[in-house]
């Protein structure tokens, strides 16, 4: 029988070298233990890094569970780790906050919505596979859908896409109200991620 020592040291290890988050059912597979039991380790492990003076975290994103950088920290790893291809631009964050709120949807769609042609964001996004195409419309042409990726809710912190924050009309936006309705419902330009995690 291990102690709760031993458990404990194990689940850090898979978690240090699993670069994608694993699932509940991938930890008691790897772990053989009882699912009680993987709970209260999971809990445990989560309090032991929710200190001051401890640079990581346990998150549940994406499915799954996986060590994050606490955000505090963020300017200090960026001394260290560049992020890839840099960061995106205004017009790639509101094309993804549009495929965030709107999946699936088409290109047409989301041009619809930004009033300018997106071809180079969405290569730029499926590059950076925030992004995936997930089906084609069942309209003449068969058009690409497109959503969200899991490295998209492991880039916010997110478990899954129903945690993003409600839509919200931002008063100090310039653009009339007709350029931001599509369906009757208003686009948010900027996304808040309240989340700790980096």
């Amino acid at each position: 029988m291990l102690f709760k020592e031993d458990l404990l040291a194990m689940l850090e290890a898979v978690l240090f070298v699993s670069h994608e988050p694993l699932s509940f059912e991938k930890l008691l597979e790897v772990l053989s233990i009882e699912k009680e039991e993987l709970e209260d380790i999971i809990n445990d492990y989560q309090e032991m890094l929710n200190v001051p003076g401890r640079g990581i975290t346990l998150a549940n994103v994406a499915g799954g569970y996986k060590l994050m950088t606490k955000g505090a920290y963020h300017e200090i790893i960026e001394k260290v780790i560049k992020p890839q291809g840099g960061q995106l631009t205004r017009a790639a964050l509101e094309t993804l906050a549009i495929i965030a709120y709107k999946q699936p949807v088409t290109r047409s769609e989301i041009e619809l919505i930004r009033g300018v042609s997106i071809d180079s964001m969405i290569y730029k996004l499926l590059d950076k596979e925030l992004i995936m195409e997930v089906g084609r419309k069942d309209v003449p042409g068969h058009p690409n859908l497109y959503g969200t990726t899991d490295r998209f809710l492991i880039q916010l912190g997110l478990n899954s896409i129903d945690e993003l924050p409600e839509l919200i009309q931002n008063s100090e936006n310039e653009l009339s109200q007709d350029e931001l309705d599509y369906n009757n419902e208003g686009l948010v330009v900027d996304i808040v991620n309240s989340n700790e995690n980096g």
